[in-house]
């Protein structure tokens, strides 16, 4: 069955973001609608989104920037790492009206669509402000939410770390209480990782994949990430680079249950001290909310899918 999906990201800053993307676009009967872009530097993002569909064979498909970082509704300033180290030329902005993007978004949605969401909140709000009652009958994924603390041997993220819904607390809480998503909690998502033994085998998996190792290791260099972490993050492989917080998302968009629990859980959303609390609650809003990952399963599934880039790049040879 050939699913629909639309993304909404803030691709360029974590590099989880690109491999979504390339995940998204390697697996198959997948029909990618429309991608928006939030927390933009003027369009920069878009043009990151649309280089990198270039590159993939795939720019056709529809791409609009949306909530702008000078909206003044960010905790902080959503920043864009140095261009020359992760990506191999200058990259033109997309720059658009903020309109245009809740456009594609609303479209995407009317045509049944997943919106799965892997950035800040705030093109989804915008939409329902301006469209009431719109994410009510939508199907969204969230990568965000902080129900339950990590297992022990993960990293011990807290719900102030989680930066897709604390960094725009308003817009995440109007998010929240106005639609029924699937939410995929960061505290879950740390269990998944890309690790430097992967980069030689996602190099090959075309152009696309060459990008992704390359920014991985300058990822890593950034965020002078040790060579290993077995003392610290002991559940984790010794070589992990970064984690798979949004390929995650867009796999559990796509049915992808291996190794995953979810639950129906009660939540109650209340903002203390500036930020986001999703409170069990019997009371609360009843929220799909996955608990549980095999961290292994789903990262070396995504290293398996992003290899068939290498194939679509051959056949897409000149088109770009």
């Amino acid at each position: 069955m050939r699913r629909q999906l639309h993304l909404d990201t803030d691709l360029g800053g974590d590099i989880d973001d690109l491999c979504a993307l390339a995940m998204v676009l390697a697996w198959p009967d997948v029909e990618l609608v429309g991608i928006t872009t939030v927390a933009e530097h003027g369009g920069k993002r878009a043009g990151y989104v649309r280089y990198a569909l270039e590159m993939a064979g795939r720019g056709n498909v529809p791409v609009a920037a949306g909530a702008d970082a000078s909206l003044g509704c960010y905790r902080s300033w959503p920043e864009l790492p140095e261009e020359t180290n992760y990506w191999p030329e200058p990259i033109d902005p997309i720059p658009g009206p903020l309109d245009g993007a809740l456009d594609l978004l609303e479209q995407s949605i009317e045509l049944g669509a997943t919106v799965v969401g892997i950035g800040p909140f705030t093109n989804l709000a915008l939409l329902e402000r301006r469209t009431p009652g719109i994410l009510e009958r939508a199907s969204i994924v969230l990568m965000g939410g902080f129900v339950f603390p990590p297992r022990e041997g993960y990293p011990t993220v807290t719900n102030e770390m989680d930066y897709n819904v604390q960094v725009d607390v308003e817009s995440s809480r109007l998010v929240l209480d106005r639609s029924f998503p699937t939410l995929v909690p960061l505290s879950v998502t740390v269990e998944t990782f890309i690790g430097r033994a992967d980069l030689a085998h996602i190099a090959r998996a075309g152009a696309l994949g060459e990008l992704i190792a390359t920014q991985a290791k300058a990822f890593a260099k950034d965020e002078s990430t040790p060579p290993h972490k077995k003392t610290l993050w002991p559940a984790l492989p010794a070589d992990t680079i970064n984690f798979q917080h949004d390929a995650l998302a867009c796999a559990i968009a796509l049915d992808w249950y291996k190794g995953v629990q979810m639950e129906e859980i009660p939540l109650r959303f209340e903002v203390e001290d500036g930020y986001l609390r999703e409170i069990v609650d019997p009371g609360g809003r009843m929220t799909t909310v996955v608990t549980r990952v095999d961290g292994d399963a789903f990262s070396n599934h995504w290293v398996e899918v992003i290899s068939n880039l290498e194939q679509s790049d051959n056949d897409s040879s000149g088109s770009v």
